[in-house]
């Protein structure tokens, strides 16, 4: 069933492709398949518009490069994908997410892609108009395959600057953690003090009550609601540390 449903949409997608290629003949076929999977409603989780519309953002790079560039490109290869950008001018404008962007490459203005061009390999000789006509006839079959070798650095900058970012947050989460930590141990240690002038004060309350309660043979007699209050009192003290000890770890 799956089959058939990837069948289907690889054969919508073909349709679609060509219809947009008859309305922007000049336009490179790896630009108007793009602009389709840009466009499609269906797939706006993995990739879409950002919000003014002026970059294209490929929310899921996994689920892109198995599920939708196999329905147009020749590949599903997602690095491979973003060599074509970048030999088109495309720019990774942010550094949290795949979002790319050019200025001729915007939403509502499909007319204007006719206006992108691929970037040239530098040669140093001249090729035979014959060639380079032949080389024109095949690019749209070539197209989605070829890569430039000037973009691993743009990969690697892009990877670096993902790592920079990564290590800056990790940094700012220990320090919270840090400041946390010496947080609850301040507040330990004020509960370990509470309680030790607590027990202070029991011993002296008791100590009184031994002189002034009633007493049987010399020996104060304690009421049954006062020994509960005591317990009451240790038990509260001792769960309040117990507590603050263990989410202080």
């Amino acid at each position: 069933m799956e089959s058939s449903d990837h069948q289907s949409h690889h054969e919508k997608g073909l349709v679609e492709y060509h219809v947009m290629r008859k309305a922007a003949a000049a336009a490179p076929p790896f630009l108007l398949k793009t602009y389709m999977l840009v466009e499609e409603p269906a797939t706006d989780e993995v990739i879409s518009w950002n919000g003014d519309g002026t970059a294209f953002v490929v929310w899921q790079p996994a689920e892109f490069a198995r599920d939708l560039l196999p329905t147009l490109f020749k590949h599903s290869n997602f690095s491979s994908f973003v060599r074509q950008l970048n030999t088109y001018g495309f720019r990774k404008v942010a550094t949290n997410r795949w979002e790319f962007s050019n200025d001729m490459f915007r939403k509502g203005e499909r007319d204007r892609l006719c206006e992108i061009r691929r970037r040239k390999a530098w040669s140093t000789k001249p090729q035979p108009n014959v060639q380079l006509q032949a080389a024109q006839k095949d690019s749209s079959d070539n197209d989605d395959q070829k890569s430039s070798s000037t973009s691993s650095s743009s990969e690697f900058t892009i990877l670096v600057d993902e790592n920079k970012r990564l290590k800056k947050e990790n940094g700012v989460l220990n320090s919270e953690l840090g400041i946390m930590k010496r947080k609850c141990k301040e507040l330990l240690d004020l509960v370990a003090i509470h309680g030790r002038k607590s027990e202070n004060i029991d011993d002296e309350e008791e100590e009184e009550e031994n002189n002034e309660g009633p007493k049987l043979f010399g020996v104060r007699l304690e009421v049954e609601g006062e020994m509960l209050e005591k317990k009451r009192k240790r038990e509260i003290s001792e769960s309040a540390r117990l507590i603050l000890s263990q989410s202080c770890k």
